[in-house]
């Protein structure tokens, strides 16, 4: 009888509470143990866990490698799925095998390039696949031209920052004065420029900000499950235009994903995200982690975080095509059980990991989905 697999997932988005969920329904009936650590007590991941620690702060990236070793080696991890320090992590693979781990994450290389959104353009765009046009800038003058530039070529311009992920920094250029209607109704993306160029002169460290055309719907993330040989085992196009969200394995999308994913050594899951310039599809953004939203491929038959599993563990599970496409849907929010406010005291006897306990308080976490 094929022994229990455990899993381990570090300071993972909420949403990950149903990639949890997928491995435990897994299509090869094989018993998964979950671990999860998260510096917020209140994520619902340590709730769904089947055993769970609160992360130590202020670690070093070197310090934090230490920290994950020891886990592995005290929690018996046989597959640990990081996004905190992933770059630091991916960087001591051979120590993690070592201690009988297998890393469900991309080469360090990888890593490298998609690390920095500015550098991931220039490699992109070198083995043919289209980028947007984009500056970096660092300043107030350079932001100033590089919105002119683009303005002068009929985009509307915005700004993210160069490193960081789920569209944390993003806003969006306007020249229209501030006044009471941006009071009015929600919070909004929309920035005034003499208002950021004015807070930039006044920053006391340059910024590193990515300013390029405001792009246009549909977005599309494309879910890749690739080897360590380079080859892509899963690829499929999730749309999102409003409120709509569908799948799709139009080759406009899929084919470049493919090559990024295989070029650049993005093993096991990454999220490759598309959306138009114009009347054509150019790169958005590259994950080299699983997407939040990697679980609504169970709509289409699909249950990649297992697939990803099996691959980590040396079972290639082969070519995944999914056996039909599911229904357009919808994400709504749902109630999810939160661990008690105290982490209880965790121990190992005799390899039984304790489990954590959830109490009755619920909490709101995106990503459950209804048909449309």
């Amino acid at each position: 009888m094929p022994s229990r697999v455990r899993v381990w997932l570090n300071r993972t988005y909420a949403e990950n509470v149903f990639f949890m969920d997928q491995l435990r329904r897994n299509p090869s009936d094989r018993a998964v143990e979950i671990h999860a650590t998260h510096g917020d007590p209140d994520s619902p991941v340590l709730a769904a866990a089947d055993t769970a620690e609160l992360e130590p702060e202020g670690l070093s990236p070197a310090a934090y490698v230490e920290y994950a070793l020891d886990q592995c080696a005290r929690r018996g991890i046989d597959v640990f799925v990081p996004r905190l320090h992933q770059a630091a992590i991916v960087a001591h693979r051979a120590e993690f095998a070592a201690a009988g781990t297998a890393l469900l994450a991309p080469t360090p290389e990888a890593v490298a390039v998609f690390e920095d959104k500015a550098v991931a353009y220039a490699a992109v765009r070198s083995v043919g696949v289209p980028v947007p046009p984009w500056r970096r800038v660092r300043t107030a003058d350079e932001l100033v031209v590089a919105v002119e530039e683009l303005e002068a070529d009929g985009h509307r311009a915005c700004f993210k920052p160069t490193a960081g992920a789920g569209g944390v920094g993003f806003r969006m250029i306007t020249r229209a004065p501030f006044s009471l209607t941006h009071l009015t109704g929600f919070p909004g993306p929309y920035v005034q420029l003499d208002l950021v160029v004015e807070a930039l002169r006044r920053a006391e460290e340059p910024v590193d900000w990515l300013v390029m055309p405001r792009l246009e719907q549909p977005e599309v993330s494309v879910d890749c499950l690739t080897g360590p040989d380079n080859r892509v085992r899963l690829a499929v196009g999730r749309t999102k235009n409003g409120r709509r969200r569908g799948f799709t394995l139009d080759e406009r999308w899929l084919a470049p994903a493919r090559l990024i994913a295989e070029g650049f050594g993005l093993h096991h899951l990454s999220n490759i995200q598309f959306r138009m310039l114009g009347d054509r599809p150019v790169l958005l953004d590259v994950n080299t982690r699983p997407a939040g939203g990697l679980h609504q491929l169970s709509l289409c038959g699909v249950n990649a975080p297992w697939a990803a599993v099996q691959l980590a563990l040396g079972e290639d599970p082969g070519v995944i095509e999914p056996p039909f496409l599911g229904q357009d849907y919808t994400v709504v929010s749902g109630p999810r059980p939160l661990a008690p406010a105290t982490l209880p005291r965790q121990r190992v006897e005799s390899e039984v990991l304790l489990p954590v306990v959830p109490a009755p308080v619920q909490a709101a976490s995106a990503g459950e989905v209804l048909p449309l």
